[in-house]
């Protein structure tokens, strides 16, 4: 049994980035992502405000909605398998949070607070760019100016990173590396010299759960894992079904080549048909 949760489960990510008490690595976490640009000071978890989109699977996507001290809403979404739609799936969520900030009346002035969306995505879409970090804004298409900073997405394309412990250059980088790498590591690299991440190695340690807890963990890995098992069969049902197509279809335009020449030397149809196994109709139309 592994030491440490796997954060790709449901039971895990919310361990980690969504109770109370491990309120102060989300904050580490997000503050890392946006260093230059915002400091937040302390976060809302608003659970029952979340938007309900996505109850079916829990084990391929699932997500944290938090609100920042300034008023801003952040989504923390981890997604373990793409899906068809998947931009407009993103820009939906990110839109309805904005929207559902509404009021009646003729008093309200469309006074939005920002929305951010970041994604964890356990694979890499087809249709992004083949880099770790996508940040996508609003901003006038020719001079790629901010029009505005009420809408904004952050994905993280995990199977890009590839850095090992002492390549990681940044608190990004270290928090990526642990997120990929704890369910295999024995110990967490950098909790000995930072209190965020020993924090993190207590909250993450599988034998400090208690009985009930353990129990809801190990549910939630059987179902990620079968959840993956599933996906990783039907791609390789996918494959060898093209394999097979694609011999057939080999073996199909050779006999049609052999045909062809079979007839150019005067043989005739119905012994060409028994030498390639094609039907005479479609000898005759070669």
């Amino acid at each position: 049994m592994a030491k440490y949760i796997n954060p790709f489960t449901d039971v895990g990510f919310k361990r980690i980035f969504g109770q109370e008490l491990s309120k102060p690595l989300l904050l580490d976490f997000l503050n890392s992502l946006f260093e230059g640009e915002k400091r937040i000071v302390n976060l809302t978890f608003l659970d029952k405000e979340q938007p309900a989109l996505f109850v079916e699977d829990r084990s391929l996507i699932y997500d944290i909605y938090c609100e920042t001290d300034e008023g801003e809403k952040i989504i923390v979404e981890m997604q373990n398998k793409s899906q068809p739609f998947f931009k407009n799936r993103s820009i939906y969520y990110v839109s309805e949070s904005i929207a559902r900030q509404g009021e009646r009346g003729s008093s309200w002035n469309y006074e939005i607070d920002s929305v951010y969306l970041v994604a964890f995505l356990n694979f890499s879409p087809l249709d992004f760019k083949k880099q770790f970090r996508t940040d996508v804004v609003l901003a006038e298409k020719d001079t790629k100016e901010q029009f505005s900073d009420k809408l904004r997405m952050i994905y993280l394309q995990l199977p890009l990173f590839n850095k090992e412990a002492d390549e990681c250059e940044n608190q990004v980088e270290r928090w990526i590396y642990l997120l990929k790498n704890m369910e295999t590591l024995n110990r967490l690299p950098w909790a000995a010299q930072s209190a965020v991440f020993k924090k993190l190695e207590s909250i993450a340690d599988v034998g400090a759960m208690t009985r009930a807890e353990r129990l809801q963990y190990d549910e939630a890995l059987k179902k990620y894992r079968d959840t993956i098992s599933v996906f990783e069969g039907v791609r390789l049902e996918g494959r060898k079904e093209g394999n097979e197509e694609g011999r057939v279809e080999g073996e199909k335009r050779k006999a049609i080549a052999i045909a062809r020449n079979l007839r150019s030397m005067g043989m005739s149809i119905s012994d060409i048909s028994k030498a390639t196994g094609l039907q005479e109709e479609e000898i005759d139309s070669i």
